[in-house]
């Protein structure tokens, strides 16, 4: 069965240093590009409109949507199918525990991998990265501790300090991850998020 890649956790996490360094690492990982609509950052996302986003949800084409950050985001059944079809393992970045869980409704062998740093290391990449909206990202992060509280029993297959493990490291886990039968299970959260 092919395979896909979760990556969740708050602002400042790495989800966008770890994926270029799977797609570094081997040239069959693509990030998955999310329809976005709104204002912000526009790399890495597939622009549209709102109405669109409401005619693909309509059609059942959406396996989730979510707003933050004064846009609206969503992933696509098409989207995550195209790269299947060509041979791609699909890295999705997720900020929610439960879009996190709403795309195992597309059939995948799904690495669900939980990234976490402390706060002052969000806040710190954000203001090195040159982010123009760090208080939203700060606010993020206690909105994203406060999400894990609420899923604590959420299975993942992994979970990564990336304060603790360089980049590479984490990219070559997730691989290993992909190779192995590794199942998600049940992390302590509450240790985790402190």
């Amino acid at each position: 069965m092919p395979s896909g890649v979760v990556l969740y956790g708050p602002p400042g996490s790495g989800k966008d240093t770890i994926t270029h360094e799977l797609t570094r690492l081997r040239a069959d990982f693509a990030l998955f590009e999310r329809l976005k609509t709104g204002s912000g950052r526009t790399t890495g996302y597939r622009l549209t409109t709102v109405d669109q986003i409401e005619e693909l949800s309509r059609a059942g084409g959406l396996l989730y949507r979510n707003t933050r950050y004064d846009a609206e985001y969503a992933i696509d059944r098409h989207g995550v199918a195209a790269l299947v079809d060509a041979g791609r393992v699909p890295v999705l970045h997720m900020g929610q525990v439960v879009g996190a869980s709403a795309v195992a409704a597309f059939p995948l062998h799904w690495v669900r991998v939980l990234l976490w740093c402390p706060l002052e290391v969000t806040e710190s990449r954000s203001i090195g990265r040159g982010d123009r909206d760090v208080d939203a990202r700060v606010k993020v992060w206690h909105e994203t501790r406060e999400d894990l509280l609420a899923h604590e029993t959420e299975p993942w297959t992994l979970t990564l300090r990336t304060d603790q493990m360089s980049p590479t490291e984490s990219a070559n886990a997730i691989i290993d991850a992909l190779a192995a039968p590794a199942s998600a299970e049940s992390r302590n959260i509450r240790e985790l998020v402190g």
